[in-house]
């Protein structure tokens, strides 16, 4: 695994679940080349991991800071955590 690969889990605050973020953010995480995965949570949130290139997973916290259109995102908590090898983007 190349050593420039990191991976971040975020979790999303404001109204954004059911107003299709993880689909979008899925559609994002391809376009820049990004593994990983996005689910709601219980507390209302959406919780995103972002594994790849730093560049691209700098990309990918940009986006998840305004998300989709029809979104509101308020804030977002971001966390380095061990890159996994993951391939591809899953929605949960």
């Amino acid at each position: 695994m190349p050593t420039d690969r990191i991976r971040r889990r975020f979790v999303v605050h404001g109204s954004v679940q059911g107003v299709g973020f993880r689909m979008a953010a899925a559609v994002e995480a391809r376009r820049l080349g990004v593994a990983g995965s996005a689910r709601n949570r219980f507390d209302g949130t959406v919780e995103a991991e972002a594994e790849g290139d730093a560049d691209a997973v700098d990309e990918m916290a940009a986006w998840l800071a305004h998300g989709p259109p029809s979104a509101r995102v308020d804030h977002v908590e971001a966390d380095e955590v061990d890159p996994r090898g993951d391939a591809g983007f899953r929605i949960a």
